[in-house]
């Protein structure tokens, strides 16, 4: 087999791409969360009742933030696989669950949809399991990376679920304790 690139090309590509794509994500992941008002201090989420699974606030920031960097050098790694068999399906799965991921802090938090929320978590999950084994075949370590994202998710459905059992008088609710508060 004849290599187009050296491996020290690859190894810069890889990192080129992950200059690119880690603060992209991080970056777009924090906006979401910003502008629908999500996490304590939202008068509307902080009048629910939490599930007795709820991590502590600070908790979600780390996390999403880990998650996100990892999201990031993974799909960095699938970008960087040029000539790769199955890449541009596999891109086109990852941009489908990051919209999704996407769209889960404004239906929550700003639009108070927690069961149109609870299902884009079953969407994410399938969406992710997809994205993963796309990213398999073409880098297993790039699949791999994806693995705590996909436990995450699957915790988040458990605990959106929790929040609808405890409040279903709260899902779609826009009473006067349903103001959100975004800070600019």
């Amino acid at each position: 087999m004849n290599y187009l690139a050296s491996s020290g090309q690859l190894r810069a590509s890889l990192l080129r791409w992950s200059l690119f794509t880690v603060p992209l994500i991080v970056a777009l992941g924090f906006l979401a969360g910003q502008v629908a008002g999500s996490g304590p201090g939202n008068p509307w989420f902080d009048a629910l009742q939490k599930p007795a699974i709820y991590p502590p606030p600070a908790a979600f920031g780390i996390v999403w933030t880990i998650l996100y960097v990892l999201m990031g050098v993974s799909f960095a790694m699938i970008l960087s696989a040029r000539g790769a068999r199955g890449r541009g399906g596999a891109a086109a799965a990852f941009v489908v669950q990051l919209i999704l991921n996407l769209a889960w802090s404004p239906t929550f938090f700003a639009l108070h949809q927690i069961t149109g929320a609870f299902w884009i978590t079953v969407a994410m999950i399938v969406a992710i399991a997809i994205t993963i084994v796309l990213f398999w075949r073409i880098r297993p370590v790039a699949g791999m990376l994806l693995l705590p994202y996909l436990a995450w998710v699957c915790f988040a459905s458990v605990l959106t679920w929790q929040f609808l059992q405890l409040n279903p008088e709260a899902d779609g609710a826009f009473g006067k304790a349903s103001s959100v508060r975004v800070e600019i």
